[in-house]
Protein backbone atom coordinates (compact mmCIF):
# COMPACT_ATOMS: atom_id res chain seq x y z
CA UNK A 1 0.00 0.00 0.00
CA UNK A 2 1.28 3.81 -0.76
CA UNK A 3 1.61 5.51 1.93
CA UNK A 4 1.91 9.91 0.62
CA UNK A 5 3.12 12.53 3.03
CA UNK A 6 1.04 16.30 2.09
CA UNK A 7 3.17 19.30 3.37
CA UNK A 8 1.37 22.63 3.49
CA UNK A 9 0.82 24.89 6.44
CA UNK A 10 -2.80 25.01 5.96
CA UNK A 11 -4.68 22.90 7.97
CA UNK A 12 -7.51 22.66 5.86
CA UNK A 13 -5.80 21.48 2.88
CA UNK A 14 -4.02 18.55 4.82
CA UNK A 15 -7.49 17.65 5.98
CA UNK A 16 -8.83 17.95 2.20
CA UNK A 17 -5.71 15.83 1.16
CA UNK A 18 -5.65 13.08 3.35
CA UNK A 19 -9.25 12.89 3.33
CA UNK A 20 -9.16 11.97 -0.72
CA UNK A 21 -5.66 10.00 -0.19
CA UNK A 22 -7.47 7.71 2.54
CA UNK A 23 -10.46 7.09 -0.03
CA UNK A 24 -8.24 5.82 -2.82
CA UNK A 25 -7.21 3.11 0.65
CA UNK A 26 -3.68 4.96 0.72
CA UNK A 27 -1.71 5.58 4.01
CA UNK A 28 -0.84 9.42 4.89
CA UNK A 29 0.96 11.81 7.21
CA UNK A 30 0.63 15.60 7.75
CA UNK A 31 3.77 18.16 8.04
CA UNK A 32 3.06 22.05 8.37
CA UNK A 33 6.39 23.13 6.75
CA UNK A 34 9.58 22.04 4.86
CA UNK A 35 11.21 21.75 8.22
CA UNK A 36 9.22 19.09 9.46
CA UNK A 37 8.49 17.73 6.12
CA UNK A 38 12.29 16.63 5.41
CA UNK A 39 12.09 15.51 9.25
CA UNK A 40 9.29 12.73 8.21
CA UNK A 41 11.47 12.15 4.72
CA UNK A 42 14.21 11.08 7.04
CA UNK A 43 12.05 9.19 9.36
CA UNK A 44 9.92 6.84 6.78
CA UNK A 45 10.45 6.25 3.27
CA UNK A 46 7.13 7.83 0.80
CA UNK A 47 5.72 6.67 -2.39
CA UNK A 48 4.85 10.51 -3.01
CA UNK A 49 5.17 13.87 -1.54
CA UNK A 50 2.36 16.63 -1.96
CA UNK A 51 4.17 19.86 -1.77
CA UNK A 52 2.71 23.21 -0.76
CA UNK A 53 4.50 26.43 -2.30
CA UNK A 54 4.75 28.90 0.17
CA UNK A 55 4.85 27.95 3.81
CA UNK A 56 6.80 29.74 7.13
CA UNK A 57 10.07 28.54 7.95
CA UNK A 58 11.24 26.38 4.84
CA UNK A 59 8.57 26.81 1.37
CA UNK A 60 8.09 24.23 -1.10
CA UNK A 61 10.98 24.59 -3.22
CA UNK A 62 13.57 25.08 -0.66
CA UNK A 63 12.44 21.71 0.65
CA UNK A 64 11.95 20.00 -2.95
CA UNK A 65 15.79 21.47 -3.48
CA UNK A 66 17.16 19.95 -0.27
CA UNK A 67 15.35 16.72 -1.24
CA UNK A 68 17.28 16.74 -4.32
CA UNK A 69 20.33 17.57 -3.37
CA UNK A 70 20.51 14.76 -0.94
CA UNK A 71 19.56 12.41 -3.52
CA UNK A 72 16.38 11.86 -2.08
CA UNK A 73 14.34 11.25 -5.74
CA UNK A 74 10.46 10.79 -3.98
CA UNK A 75 7.64 11.80 -6.66
CA UNK A 76 6.28 14.93 -6.22
CA UNK A 77 2.82 16.75 -6.47
CA UNK A 78 3.14 20.73 -5.74
CA UNK A 79 0.61 22.78 -4.70
CA UNK A 80 0.22 26.26 -5.81
CA UNK A 81 -1.79 29.41 -5.94
CA UNK A 82 0.89 31.19 -8.60
CA UNK A 83 0.91 29.55 -11.70
CA UNK A 84 4.01 32.07 -12.52
CA UNK A 85 6.25 30.62 -15.55
CA UNK A 86 9.35 31.37 -13.23
CA UNK A 87 7.80 29.51 -10.39
CA UNK A 88 6.59 26.65 -12.07
CA UNK A 89 9.95 26.04 -14.49
CA UNK A 90 11.83 26.60 -11.40
CA UNK A 91 9.94 23.69 -9.71
CA UNK A 92 10.41 21.56 -12.68
CA UNK A 93 13.84 22.10 -12.99
CA UNK A 94 14.18 20.51 -9.67
CA UNK A 95 11.75 17.66 -10.28
CA UNK A 96 8.62 17.70 -9.32
CA UNK A 97 6.23 15.13 -11.20
CA UNK A 98 3.50 17.40 -11.28
CA UNK A 99 1.70 20.41 -10.25
CA UNK A 100 -1.90 21.78 -9.16
CA UNK A 101 -3.09 24.76 -9.15
CA UNK A 102 -5.48 26.16 -5.77
CA UNK A 103 -8.34 26.12 -5.42
CA UNK A 104 -8.07 22.33 -6.86
CA UNK A 105 -11.71 19.90 -7.12
CA UNK A 106 -10.87 16.79 -5.27
CA UNK A 107 -11.22 13.97 -8.27
CA UNK A 108 -8.06 16.40 -10.25
CA UNK A 109 -6.30 15.52 -6.80
CA UNK A 110 -7.57 11.44 -7.04
CA UNK A 111 -6.65 11.70 -10.81
CA UNK A 112 -2.98 13.05 -10.42
CA UNK A 113 -2.10 11.15 -7.31
CA UNK A 114 -2.96 7.43 -9.78
CA UNK A 115 -1.32 9.10 -12.09
CA UNK A 116 2.04 9.55 -10.30
CA UNK A 117 1.82 5.83 -8.61
CA UNK A 118 0.68 4.56 -11.49
CA UNK A 119 3.30 5.94 -13.77
CA UNK A 120 6.50 4.74 -10.61
CA UNK A 121 4.60 1.24 -9.93
CA UNK A 122 3.84 2.62 -6.68
CA UNK A 123 0.85 0.83 -5.33
CA UNK A 124 -1.74 1.92 -7.43
CA UNK A 125 -2.20 -0.86 -8.97
CA UNK A 126 -4.81 -2.27 -6.18
CA UNK A 127 -7.06 0.55 -7.45
CA UNK A 128 -9.52 -1.01 -9.58
CA UNK A 129 -10.42 1.35 -12.81
CA UNK A 130 -14.26 1.64 -11.59
CA UNK A 131 -12.88 4.01 -9.10
CA UNK A 132 -11.75 6.55 -11.32
CA UNK A 133 -14.33 8.56 -13.06
CA UNK A 134 -15.91 7.09 -15.99
CA UNK A 135 -13.93 3.64 -14.67
CA UNK A 136 -10.95 4.91 -17.37
CA UNK A 137 -7.52 5.54 -16.38
CA UNK A 138 -6.51 8.02 -14.50
CA UNK A 139 -5.34 11.30 -16.24
CA UNK A 140 -2.27 11.00 -17.99
CA UNK A 141 -1.56 7.34 -17.57
CA UNK A 142 -1.58 5.39 -20.74
CA UNK A 143 -2.90 2.02 -20.90
CA UNK A 144 0.58 -0.30 -20.37
CA UNK A 145 2.53 2.77 -20.64
CA UNK A 146 3.37 5.91 -18.38
CA UNK A 147 3.81 9.21 -19.43
CA UNK A 148 7.33 10.37 -20.23
CA UNK A 149 8.73 12.94 -17.87
CA UNK A 150 12.08 14.70 -18.23
CA UNK A 151 10.35 18.22 -17.26
CA UNK A 152 13.63 20.19 -16.29
CA UNK A 153 14.34 20.59 -20.21
CA UNK A 154 10.89 21.72 -21.02
CA UNK A 155 9.76 25.37 -21.69
CA UNK A 156 5.90 25.97 -20.15
CA UNK A 157 3.87 27.94 -22.22
CA UNK A 158 0.17 28.99 -21.53
CA UNK A 159 -1.75 28.22 -24.46
CA UNK A 160 -1.88 25.52 -26.88
CA UNK A 161 -4.40 26.30 -29.41
CA UNK A 162 -5.23 23.39 -32.49
CA UNK A 163 -7.38 24.56 -35.26
CA UNK A 164 -6.55 24.15 -39.26
CA UNK A 165 -7.91 27.32 -39.99
CA UNK A 166 -4.97 30.02 -39.42
CA UNK A 167 -7.26 33.37 -39.25
CA UNK A 168 -8.55 31.57 -35.62
CA UNK A 169 -5.05 31.72 -33.74
CA UNK A 170 -4.79 34.98 -34.92
CA UNK A 171 -8.00 36.18 -33.83
CA UNK A 172 -7.37 34.58 -30.82
CA UNK A 173 -3.79 35.44 -30.29
CA UNK A 174 -5.29 39.41 -30.86
CA UNK A 175 -7.90 39.19 -28.13
CA UNK A 176 -5.84 37.73 -24.87
CA UNK A 177 -3.31 39.38 -22.93
CA UNK A 178 0.17 39.88 -25.11
CA UNK A 179 1.95 38.74 -21.45
CA UNK A 180 0.18 35.36 -22.19
CA UNK A 181 2.16 32.79 -24.37
CA UNK A 182 0.43 30.71 -27.14
CA UNK A 183 1.85 28.76 -29.56
CA UNK A 184 -1.22 27.58 -32.60
CA UNK A 185 -0.68 24.14 -34.85
CA UNK A 186 -3.32 23.18 -37.60
CA UNK A 187 -2.41 19.59 -37.64
CA UNK A 188 -2.33 17.19 -34.99
CA UNK A 189 0.59 15.74 -35.66
CA UNK A 190 2.28 19.07 -35.15
CA UNK A 191 0.20 19.59 -32.30
CA UNK A 192 1.40 16.01 -30.46
CA UNK A 193 5.17 16.64 -31.66
CA UNK A 194 4.79 20.31 -29.40
CA UNK A 195 2.80 18.64 -26.60
CA UNK A 196 5.53 15.91 -26.28
CA UNK A 197 8.56 18.86 -25.60
CA UNK A 198 6.51 21.93 -23.87
CA UNK A 199 4.50 22.23 -20.90
CA UNK A 200 1.05 23.93 -21.15
CA UNK A 201 -1.29 25.13 -18.97
CA UNK A 202 -4.59 25.25 -21.14
CA UNK A 203 -5.17 23.15 -24.66
CA UNK A 204 -7.76 24.35 -26.93
CA UNK A 205 -8.82 22.07 -29.29
CA UNK A 206 -11.15 22.09 -32.26
CA UNK A 207 -14.34 20.16 -32.52
CA UNK A 208 -14.30 20.25 -36.68
CA UNK A 209 -10.89 19.58 -37.68
CA UNK A 210 -10.76 17.75 -40.94
CA UNK A 211 -9.78 13.54 -40.77
CA UNK A 212 -8.97 14.16 -37.70
CA UNK A 213 -11.20 12.97 -34.30
CA UNK A 214 -10.77 15.64 -32.17
CA UNK A 215 -12.27 13.86 -28.81
CA UNK A 216 -9.45 10.81 -29.93
CA UNK A 217 -6.74 14.00 -30.16
CA UNK A 218 -7.45 15.58 -26.87
CA UNK A 219 -7.01 12.46 -25.66
CA UNK A 220 -3.86 11.52 -26.95
CA UNK A 221 -2.22 15.13 -25.95
CA UNK A 222 -3.69 14.83 -22.18
CA UNK A 223 -1.69 11.50 -21.60
CA UNK A 224 1.32 13.94 -22.56
CA UNK A 225 -0.13 16.58 -20.75
CA UNK A 226 -1.83 15.36 -17.78
CA UNK A 227 -2.22 18.52 -15.44
CA UNK A 228 -3.20 21.24 -18.09
CA UNK A 229 -7.06 22.16 -18.67
CA UNK A 230 -8.58 21.03 -21.99
CA UNK A 231 -11.23 23.17 -24.00
CA UNK A 232 -13.16 22.60 -26.98
CA UNK A 233 -13.36 24.98 -30.00
CA UNK A 234 -16.49 25.14 -31.47
CA UNK A 235 -18.80 26.65 -33.48
CA UNK A 236 -22.64 27.49 -31.54
CA UNK A 237 -25.35 25.29 -33.06
CA UNK A 238 -29.09 25.08 -31.86
CA UNK A 239 -28.69 22.14 -29.89
CA UNK A 240 -29.59 22.62 -26.56
CA UNK A 241 -27.31 20.02 -24.85
CA UNK A 242 -24.16 20.94 -27.12
CA UNK A 243 -21.86 22.32 -23.85
CA UNK A 244 -23.02 19.17 -22.02
CA UNK A 245 -22.42 16.75 -24.82
CA UNK A 246 -18.83 18.50 -25.38
CA UNK A 247 -18.42 18.35 -21.79
CA UNK A 248 -19.08 14.47 -21.46
CA UNK A 249 -16.43 14.04 -23.90
CA UNK A 250 -13.28 15.16 -21.66
CA UNK A 251 -13.63 19.06 -22.43
CA UNK A 252 -13.42 21.37 -19.48
CA UNK A 253 -15.20 23.74 -21.01
CA UNK A 254 -16.20 25.23 -24.40
CA UNK A 255 -15.01 28.66 -25.95
CA UNK A 256 -17.22 29.33 -28.83
CA UNK A 257 -16.50 30.80 -32.46
CA UNK A 258 -16.59 33.52 -33.84
CA UNK A 259 -15.30 34.55 -30.84
CA UNK A 260 -16.29 37.50 -28.74
CA UNK A 261 -14.47 39.88 -26.29
CA UNK A 262 -16.42 38.81 -23.68
CA UNK A 263 -16.51 35.28 -23.89
CA UNK A 264 -12.85 35.54 -24.61
CA UNK A 265 -12.43 37.39 -21.56
CA UNK A 266 -14.97 35.49 -19.58
CA UNK A 267 -12.28 32.41 -20.79
CA UNK A 268 -9.32 34.35 -19.03
CA UNK A 269 -11.04 34.84 -15.73
CA UNK A 270 -11.66 31.41 -15.10
CA UNK A 271 -8.00 29.81 -16.66
CA UNK A 272 -5.62 32.49 -15.82
CA UNK A 273 -6.79 35.88 -13.78
CA UNK A 274 -7.63 34.13 -10.78
CA UNK A 275 -3.46 33.38 -10.81
CA UNK A 276 -2.02 36.07 -13.26
CA UNK A 277 -4.18 39.17 -12.32
CA UNK A 278 -2.72 39.58 -9.00
CA UNK A 279 -0.05 37.93 -8.38
CA UNK A 280 2.28 37.57 -4.93
CA UNK A 281 6.38 36.97 -4.14
CA UNK A 282 6.38 37.02 -0.14
CA UNK A 283 5.72 40.17 0.58
CA UNK A 284 5.70 41.67 -2.95
CA UNK A 285 2.29 42.12 -4.78
CA UNK A 286 2.38 42.47 -8.67
CA UNK A 287 -0.73 43.70 -10.60
CA UNK A 288 -1.11 42.52 -14.15
CA UNK A 289 -1.33 45.56 -16.85
CA UNK A 290 -4.74 46.41 -18.04
CA UNK A 291 -5.43 45.37 -21.47
CA UNK A 292 -8.57 46.02 -23.39
CA UNK A 293 -11.14 48.75 -23.85
CA UNK A 294 -11.84 51.59 -21.47
CA UNK A 295 -15.10 50.36 -20.56
CA UNK A 296 -13.90 47.43 -19.29
CA UNK A 297 -11.73 49.25 -16.96
CA UNK A 298 -14.79 48.97 -14.00
CA UNK A 299 -14.31 44.83 -14.42
CA UNK A 300 -10.74 45.54 -14.44
CA UNK A 301 -10.68 47.37 -10.94
CA UNK A 302 -13.55 45.06 -9.57
CA UNK A 303 -11.02 41.76 -10.04
CA UNK A 304 -8.70 43.30 -8.47
CA UNK A 305 -10.98 44.15 -5.31
CA UNK A 306 -12.45 40.84 -5.36
CA UNK A 307 -8.72 38.77 -5.39
CA UNK A 308 -6.63 41.08 -3.13
CA UNK A 309 -8.21 39.85 0.45
CA UNK A 310 -7.41 36.65 0.15
CA UNK A 311 -3.77 37.59 -1.15
CA UNK A 312 -3.57 39.65 1.99
CA UNK A 313 -4.73 36.84 4.29
CA UNK A 314 -1.72 34.69 2.44
CA UNK A 315 0.66 37.45 3.15
CA UNK A 316 0.09 38.17 6.86
CA UNK A 317 -0.22 34.40 7.54
CA UNK A 318 3.91 34.38 6.56
CA UNK A 319 4.24 37.24 9.52
CA UNK A 320 5.48 40.24 6.62
CA UNK A 321 4.53 43.87 8.80
CA UNK A 322 4.54 45.18 5.20
CA UNK A 323 3.07 45.34 1.38
CA UNK A 324 4.89 46.50 -1.52
CA UNK A 325 2.21 47.11 -3.72
CA UNK A 326 3.80 47.06 -7.54
CA UNK A 327 1.16 48.57 -9.79
CA UNK A 328 3.47 49.07 -12.76
CA UNK A 329 1.19 51.28 -15.14
CA UNK A 330 -2.06 50.78 -13.89
CA UNK A 331 -4.62 53.01 -15.18
CA UNK A 332 -5.33 56.33 -12.97
CA UNK A 333 -8.33 58.06 -15.21
CA UNK A 334 -11.37 58.32 -12.76
CA UNK A 335 -11.53 57.63 -8.96
CA UNK A 336 -10.69 53.76 -9.12
CA UNK A 337 -7.50 53.65 -8.34
CA UNK A 338 -7.39 55.68 -5.36
CA UNK A 339 -10.68 53.54 -4.23
CA UNK A 340 -9.04 50.07 -4.67
CA UNK A 341 -6.03 51.34 -2.83
CA UNK A 342 -7.76 53.15 -0.08
CA UNK A 343 -9.71 49.51 0.39
CA UNK A 344 -6.71 48.09 0.16
CA UNK A 345 -4.28 49.90 2.74
CA UNK A 346 -7.33 49.21 5.15
CA UNK A 347 -7.78 45.48 5.12
CA UNK A 348 -3.93 45.44 4.95
CA UNK A 349 -3.92 47.46 8.53
CA UNK A 350 -6.87 45.30 9.65
CA UNK A 351 -4.13 42.51 9.43
CA UNK A 352 -1.56 44.26 11.10
CA UNK A 353 0.21 45.10 8.19
CA UNK A 354 1.18 48.90 6.03
CA UNK A 355 1.32 49.47 2.38
CA UNK A 356 4.12 51.02 0.54
CA UNK A 357 3.24 51.26 -3.67
CA UNK A 358 5.38 51.16 -6.58
CA UNK A 359 4.63 52.44 -10.08
CA UNK A 360 4.71 54.94 -12.97
CA UNK A 361 4.65 58.84 -12.25
CA UNK A 362 1.07 59.56 -12.79
CA UNK A 363 0.75 56.95 -9.82
CA UNK A 364 2.37 59.78 -7.46
CA UNK A 365 0.06 62.32 -8.62
CA UNK A 366 -3.20 60.87 -7.87
CA UNK A 367 -2.11 59.42 -4.57
CA UNK A 368 -1.27 63.03 -3.77
CA UNK A 369 -4.36 64.64 -5.33
CA UNK A 370 -6.65 62.76 -3.40
CA UNK A 371 -7.33 63.43 0.68
CA UNK A 372 -7.35 59.62 1.47
CA UNK A 373 -4.64 58.80 -0.78
CA UNK A 374 -2.05 61.43 0.02
CA UNK A 375 -0.24 59.40 3.15
CA UNK A 376 0.65 56.55 1.47
CA UNK A 377 3.99 55.60 1.05
CA UNK A 378 5.14 56.45 -2.51
CA UNK A 379 8.34 54.79 -4.32
CA UNK A 380 9.69 54.91 -8.19
CA UNK A 381 11.15 51.09 -8.06
CA UNK A 382 10.89 48.26 -5.87
CA UNK A 383 14.69 48.52 -4.76
CA UNK A 384 13.65 51.73 -2.80
CA UNK A 385 10.55 50.48 -1.17
CA UNK A 386 12.10 47.59 0.22
CA UNK A 387 15.45 49.94 1.13
CA UNK A 388 12.28 51.90 2.88
CA UNK A 389 11.02 49.25 4.58
CA UNK A 390 13.95 48.64 6.32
Amino acid sequence: MATILTVDDSRAVRTIVSKQVKDLGFEVDEAEDGVLGLAKLAECQFDLVILDVTMPNMDGPTMLGKMRDSGNTTPVIMLTSESKRSIIAGAMKSGITDYILKPFKPEELRNKILSVLQGAGGGAEDVVASSMPGGAPAAGVAAGASPARDPGAKQFVDVMVVDDMENVHKRLRGMVPAHLSMNGFTSAQSALASAREKVYRVILVDTEIPDVNSTVLAQQIKVLQPHAAFVALALRTTAPEQTKDLKSQGFSEVLYKPFTQDHVDDFMVQYFDNQDFLTSEDNLLKVAPFVGKPERLERYFGRLSQLFPAVLNKVAAACYEEIILDLGSVPTQGDRLPKLLVSVAGQAKEVGMSMSVVGAPDIQKVLASFEETKNIKYFASIQEARAGAA
